[in-house]
């Protein structure tokens, strides 16, 4: 079997790509926490779906793909590869923090008793953290990649053990994601006729 290499151009891209519909979901968590906050009922569901994606895809794919870029960067040396040392724990702190929350709405859909400041505390920490990394990997790590890729226009990684389609994000929905699917449809309709 061929090993699939693409230009870490163009993982750059899907990688800037999966930041934009990460937020979309931060967005939506953010405003079901709300409810929560506000003493409403959320859509746990919904919540769980969210996490479920960010395990199958953020924490599973998404994230690795980013390791190997970042690989890249350090082999290169020099002002590519410093304060790489971090990213591999953040991305483990992040997963561990993403399975905390998981659990949590988890519990709750199965009628277990969970503290309502357990939740919101969770996913305040789960949201900031998750945020903050993307932001980071955006204002510097991805501008030092795009800057490798211009030195050396040829670039590339292995990503063939992540080829992986997202299945909520892309094009056709997968189950168990079919409403989260619909979920993100109606937001970005909304969105545009704003």
């Amino acid at each position: 079997m061929t090993a699939k290499v693409s230009k870490v151009s163009e993982v750059l891209a899907a990688l800037r790509s999966d930041h934009r519909n990460m937020a979309m979901l931060l967005r939506l968590m953010e405003h079901e926490i709300q409810r929560v906050e506000d003493d409403e009922e959320p859509d746990f569901e919904l919540l769980h779906d969210i996490m479920h994606y960010m395990a199958v895809y953020a924490d599973a794919i998404h994230h690795p793909r980013e390791d190997l870029v970042y690989a890249e960067m350090r082999s290169r040396g020099g002002g590519f590869a410093d304060g790489l040392d971090g990213i591999e724990p953040d991305h483990e702190e992040i997963a561990v923090l993403s399975i905390r929350l998981r659990n949590d709405f988890d519990a709750v859909i199965s009628g277990t008793a969970v503290q309502r400041e357990q939740v919101i505390g969770d996913a305040d920490e789960y949201t900031r953290r998750l945020r903050d990394h993307m932001q980071w990997e955006e204002s510097d790590l991805f501008k030092r990649a795009d800057r490798m890729c211009a030195e050396d226009r040829s670039a590339s990684v292995d990503v063939s053990h992540l080829s992986a389609n997202d299945p909520v994000f892309g094009g056709e929905a997968q189950s168990p994601f079919a409403k989260l699917f619909e979920r993100v449809r109606f937001e970005a309709k909304a969105a545009m006729a704003r």
